[in-house]
């Protein structure tokens, strides 16, 4: 399949596909549908494809990992493609194996202290990003500031990959586990029941928001958030009293914890600090909330998965529960993990990439380089820092002007999910990935493909993120500025979803998602709120209309359209 469109205006070796070299290399690349749908601009798309790379092999080798060294990446049509890079010699997978079992070490001996020791090292770099006053800079600390960004964005994906290498794999471990003892996999509702109810920092920052609906109440604020749009909210609140004291205090909270976007694998979208719409919007649904408590829920999940861990040893023979516990302790970070990577590396990075970029836009803006400062998201690095120093020598405008062009083109027509060679089928394509028993690719970003089974008769067929039956009104939401129109007892339809999609799931009946797999952010949220969850349904989105009456069987991977 060639490129409809090139991002660059030619092939840019390593980052744009290219149908000849790339298919040579490997015959088939997954689309991340997860990550970049709807298209990445041209920059992040950059930042995603040389860094994630970079971390993905960072990951594989400090691991070991048997059977893979990471991936490639690609860029095409603000898609980004993926292709393993799989351990080639029987031999060879034997002596990583042997040192994958000391490098995997650290991950049972102290996970806490292990992923708490590099939290810690990320927010210390952020906070070196953040001491430099942006607009008082001149124009070569402006660039040295971008390029330090770059570094530090850099080791984050090295972070990033090795815990998620390292966490995941035990996971897929651990089902493999309980497979042969228990007869059970990440599709059933039992093996949910182990892993599910943690608490972690997203839904510690949602139960803030929860906190700040019935602050807002006690103050007497909840007719202007009812009767306001969420547009609208931050300038009505502080035109009152009451509401420029609540907005103080919640100003101070976004300055701790609003160092994220509407969307997390993209720098296009402003921060809640920047613009507080979003969260005063997840409070304003809230406060309408009046039967949905987070801690009672936690509490629930909780008490679930004690009883369920409890049946579980009791079915295992004494001399096997060691290792079984083991494992056991170390799928249940996953969720966790999951989560907490998206708030401590990918929405911070990616919001002071941001930062960094806008600071450059703005002046590239003012000295006529850039039309607008946002502009800077479809340019690549290179360019930036050709007219980094000296921006009022170089016009970028028709750069822009092309690629912005294609990127809405992009947005029209839907990137193919696999890109194979010639003579190579999907069913092959599959089985390269389960051959490479790589846990991402697996459990996060392609999964598993949906099973067609005529028997059941459903209009739509997915694979199960988080069982359970729920029928209700469709409400079909493309990007996150759209989620105020979701309503309690709808089943969202989206092409995926992340963390600042969270609160929704608290009165909502059930999710299908066009992407996902078992351990993607809709899954395990829906694990966590116990509603049923469809996956890679492909086309769900393109296929379903607001307001049509839907019946989703998460537990069969099938979905019935009850009205026409």
């Amino acid at each position: 399949m060639a490129p409809q469109a090139i991002s660059s205006g030619g092939v840019i070796p390593g980052f744009d596909f290219d149908p000849e070299s790339d298919l040579a290399q490997s015959p088939a690349w997954f689309l991340d549908g997860t990550h970049s749908i709807p298209p990445w601009t041209p920059l992040f798309g950059w930042f995603w494809v040389n860094l994630c790379r970079h971390g993905m092999q960072y990951g594989a080798e400090k691991l070991s990992l048997p059977t893979v060294k990471g991936w490639d990446w690609r860029f095409r049509n603000g898609g980004g493609y993926l292709t393993l890079l799989l351990v080639k010699s029987e031999e060879e997978r034997r002596e990583r194996e042997q040192r994958f079992r000391v490098a995997i070490r650290p991950f049972i001996e102290d996970y806490d202290a292990l992923w708490r020791g590099f939290v810690e090292e990320m927010l210390g770099r952020y906070d070196g990003l953040k001491r430099l006053d942006l607009e008082h800079a001149d124009q070569l600390e402006l660039l040295s500031h971008f390029e330090e960004s770059i570094a530090v964005c850099r080791r984050m994906w090295e972070i990033h990959m090795y815990m998620m290498y390292g966490t995941f794999t035990a996971y897929i471990l651990f089902e493999n586990i309980c497979r042969e003892l228990v007869g059970i996999d990440d599709t059933s509702p039992a093996f949910h029941s182990l892993i599910a109810g943690f608490d972690n920092k997203v839904l510690q920052v949602d139960q803030r928001l929860w906190d700040f609906s019935r602050q807002a109440q006690q103050m007497g604020l909840g007719a202007i958030f009812v009767e306001t749009a969420p547009a609208d909210l931050a300038r009505v609140l502080e035109a009152d009293p009451r509401g420029r004291e609540f907005m103080r205090a919640f100003r101070a909270f976004l300055e701790a914890d609003g160092w994220r976007m509407q969307r997390m694998a993209e720098i296009n979208v402003p921060t809640w600090i920047e613009d507080p719409t979003p969260a005063l919007a997840t409070v304003k649904r809230f406060v309408t909330s009046v039967d949905f408590n987070l801690e009672s829920e936690r509490e629930k999940l909780t008490r679930d998965r004690l009883a369920a861990e409890q049946k579980t040893l009791a079915s295992i023979a004494p001399e096997q529960r060691g290792w079984f516990t083991t494992l056991l302790r170390l799928a249940q970070k996953s969720g966790v993990f999951s989560e907490e990577h998206d708030y401590y590396l990918d929405f911070y990075a990616h919001a002071l990439i941001r930062r960094a970029c806008l600071a450059l836009g703005r002046r590239f803006a003012a000295a006529g380089a850039l039309e607008g400062p946002e502009d800077v998201f479809f340019l690549i690095p290179d360019e930036i820092r050709r007219a980094g120093i000296s921006p009022d020598q170089f016009d970028l405008r028709p750069i822009v002007a092309r690629r912005r062009e294609a990127w809405r083109e992009w947005s029209r027509t839907p990137a193919p999910p696999v890109i194979l060679k010639e003579g190579f089928d999907i069913d092959q394509a599959m089985a390269l990935l389960v051959r490479s028993n790589d846990p991402i690719a697996l459990k996060v970003v392609v999964g598993s493909m949906p099973v067609a089974r005529p028997e059941l008769k459903a209009d739509l067929h997915g694979t199960c993120g988080s069982p359970g039956i729920a029928e209700g009104t469709a409400r079909v939401i493309l990007s996150e500025e759209h989620l105020a129109d979701v309503q309690p007892g709808d089943i969202l339809v989206a092409p995926t979803t992340s963390p600042s999609w969270t609160a929704v799931f608290s009165f909502i009946k059930g999710v299908v998602v066009d992407r996902g797999a078992s351990l993607s952010h809709a899954a395990i949220v829906g694990r966590e709120y116990g509603i049923p969850v469809l996956m890679n349904v492909f086309v769900g989105t393109q296929k379903l209309r607001s307001g049509q009456r839907i019946r989703v069987d998460a537990n069969m991977g099938a979905l019935y359209v009850l009205d026409r």
